[in-house]
């Protein structure tokens, strides 16, 4: 069973971030060209929330709101649902699937140290079922 720190030694752990203050806009033009779904908020090294392309949608477009006169405080989701790299893939789909979110902050002793995705962890869970399929055929053929 695959773990959220193997998926960022794969992956990597670099992040994306935004300050509370930041322009919406300065923040959406980051997750375009970053090609990226979300941005964890960030006050100093302290994770206080997340923007998701749902929160512009869902806040700012259809509440009428300008995305360049909004700060990104405005908008972000403050709870936060995160997990620590000993969890595993498994416990993160549940967890994805149970709170309806896309992205995951990973954090150790309270600081962010990656962010892993719904296609992470399905890309993940796919793998280990190939690798598993695999180890069946050979099983079943004799092969050693």
């Amino acid at each position: 069973m695959k773990s959220v720190s193997q998926i960022l030694e794969g992956k990597g752990y670099k992040t994306w971030s935004a300050t509370p203050k930041m322009p919406l806009f300065d923040a959406l033009k980051m997750m375009a060209e970053k090609n990226i779904g979300s941005l964890m908020v960030l006050e100093g090294d302290k994770l206080i929330g997340v923007l998701s392309e749902r929160d512009y949608a869902r806040k700012v477009i259809l509440k009428g709101k300008s995305s360049k006169d909004t700060p990104v405080e405005e908008i972000m989701s403050t709870h936060v649902v995160c997990v620590g790299p000993e969890h595993s893939i498994e416990d993160c789909m549940a967890l994805m699937t149970d709170k309806r979110v896309r992205h995951l902050p990973v954090l150790e002793n309270d600081k962010l140290v990656g962010v892993i995705s719904i296609g992470d962890v399905v890309k993940a869970i796919i793998s280990e079922k190939d690798i598993m399929i695999e180890q069946l055929e050979h099983y079943i053929m004799g092969v050693p």
